[in-house]
C-alpha cells in the first residue's frame, strides 16, 4: 500500500483478548509511524481525536479527520499510521454484537452522541462506576453505530499487478498527465480492456481514481505540513486557485481553513 516506504513500524498492542465485550484503549501516534499489517478476533471503530490517520483496510486506503472514524469488521487485515502527530481512540467491540454493521470497511461519520459515549466511556475507566451503568452506556454505543452516516471517502487500491504499475506511478507522481491510451498502450491491452478491467477491481474510472489520489496526496501532504503552493504543483495543477477551487468542491472550505480544524 502506498506511502509506508520510510515510515518507522511500531509494535502493536498486546491486547489477545477483551476485558469486556466493548472496550475503548486510547493513545498517541507520531507522525510517519505505523503498525503492521494485522487483525482481531473482533470488530473494531477507530475515531480520530487529533491530528490525521492513515488507515488501510484489505485494499482500501482512507485519510481519517477528528470527525471521523473507520469501522474495521473482525478478521480483516488493515494497519493505522500517523500522517501527522495523533490521538484516536479504538473501540473494541466482541464480534456479533454489532450485527447491524456491514462485513467490509466503512468510513463513517462520528456523531456528537457517538463523541459523547466514547467520552463517557473514557471516564468511566478512571473511576469505578456499577456494571449495570457500564452496560447500558456499552449497548449505546453499539445501537449508535449503524445510525451514523457512511461517507465515500476511502481510495481503493487496485489487486493485479497490471493496475498496480499504473497506480503506484501515480502515487509517486501525481502530476502524470499520461491518460487511458498511454497506458493502455503500455501494459498491452486495448483501452476498453483497460477501463474495464480498472472499474471492476476499485469500482471507480481510471479518470475518478486519479482525481481521488490527488485530493489524498493532498491530504498528505498538508497533514506533513507542506505549503499549499508546492502541493498544487506537485498534484499538476496551473495554479494554487485551481487547487483551492478543487479542495474546496471536494471538502468544503480551502486547504488553509481545513487544517484550521
Amino acid at each position: 500500500m502506498p506511502g509506508h516506504k520510510d515510515w518507522l513500524v511500531i509494535e502493536v498492542p498486546p491486547i489477545t483478548a477483551l476485558p469486556r465485550p466493548v472496550f475503548l484503549t486510547s493513545q498517541s501516534i507520531p507522525a510517519r509511524h505505523r503498525f503492521p499489517l494485522h487483525n482481531h478476533v473482533w470488530d473494531q471503530l477507530t475515531y480520530a481525536t487529533e491530528g490525521l490517520l492513515q488507515i488501510t483496510v484489505e485494499e482500501a486506503w482512507s485519510v481519517v479527520t477528528p470527525q471521523q472514524a473507520i469501522w474495521i469488521p473482525a478478521g480483516m487485515r488493515h494497519t493505522t499510521g500517523g500522517l501527522s502527530d495523533a490521538r484516536y481512540n479504538s473501540v473494541y467491540i466482541a464480534a456479533g454484537m454489532a450485527s447491524q454493521m456491514p462485513q467490509r470497511c466503512a468510513c463513517l461519520t462520528v456523531s456528537p452522541l457517538l463523541r459523547a459515549l466514547i467520552l463517557e466511556l473514557e471516564a468511566i475507566s478512571d473511576h469505578k462506576e456499577s456494571e449495570e451503568y457500564v452496560e447500558r452506556i456499552d449497548k449505546l454505543v453499539v445501537d449508535q453505530l449503524h445510525r451514523l452516516d457512511k461517507e465515500d471517502f476511502c481510495l481503493p487500491w487496485p489487486k493485479s499487478a497490471m493496475l498496480r504499475t499504473i497506480s503506484e506511478v501515480l502515487y509517486e507522481a501525481p502530476d502524470d498527465a499520461r491518460g487511458l491510451d498511454y497506458w493502455a498502450a503500455e501494459l498491452g491491452v486495448s483501452p476498453r480492456t483497460l477501463t474495464r478491467r480498472f472499474e471492476k477491481e476499485v469500482g471507480l474510472s481510471l479518470r475518478a481514481w486519479r482525481h481521488r489520489l490527488r485530493l489524498f496526496r493532498a491530504l498528505e501532504w498538508l497533514g506533513s505540513g507542506r505549503n499549499v503552493t508546492g502541493i498544487a504543483l506537485d498534484l499538476g495543477y496551473a495554479s494554487t486557485s485551481a487547487f483551492s477551487y478543487m479542495f474546496r468542491k471536494e471538502m468544503g472550505c480551502s486547504p488553509t481553513d481545513w487544517l484550521k480544524r
